[in-house]
């Protein structure tokens, strides 16, 4: 009996959890998405995870599209909430087979966040962001007064 009932079900539990381990660990693919993140919230009945989602402009004057992602790590999503309002880089990997929204509602896993200096508007024209714009500055004052001293 023993080895008609528990030996298949735990031969069963084990392909199981090897199945998700492999889903977890192994990417589709990664890559990086820039715009705004408009929207950030902890959603789920019992296994929480963060969705959010980013305005990609790829124009000015365009329609935005949405990036839709999914952040398992409080600190991550900590700093997405920090940086809110501003032109941002998230880094991602897409996870392929997971069979329940438990792990998240989307295929995109964030699991990096930095903010963009400069703002691309078209081929080879930048626009720097407020930031940029006051560190450049400061620093062409102080060559400025190193060239007047010497």
């Amino acid at each position: 009996m023993f080895k008609r009932v528990v030996l298949p079900l735990v031969l069963v539990l084990a392909l199981a959890a090897l199945y998700f381990w492999a889903a977890l660990s192994w990417n589709f693919s990664e890559g990086e998405r820039a715009g705004w993140v408009q929207k950030l919230s902890k959603k789920g009945w019992i296994c929480k995870t963060w969705e959010g989602e980013l305005a990609l402009v790829s124009l000015p004057g365009t329609t935005p599209e949405k990036f839709l992602f999914t952040i398992r790590d409080d600190a991550v999503a900590q700093q997405v909430t920090h940086v809110m309002g501003k032109r941002v880089t998230l880094h991602y990997e897409e996870k392929v087979g997971l069979p329940t929204t438990c792990f998240g509602e989307t295929r995109h896993f964030v699991n990096r966040v930095t903010v963009s200096e400069e703002i691309p508007i078209a081929a080879g024209v930048m626009v720097q962001t407020l930031e940029a714009a006051a560190s450049a500055s400061a620093a062409a004052r102080a060559a400025w007064r190193l060239q007047r001293l010497a």
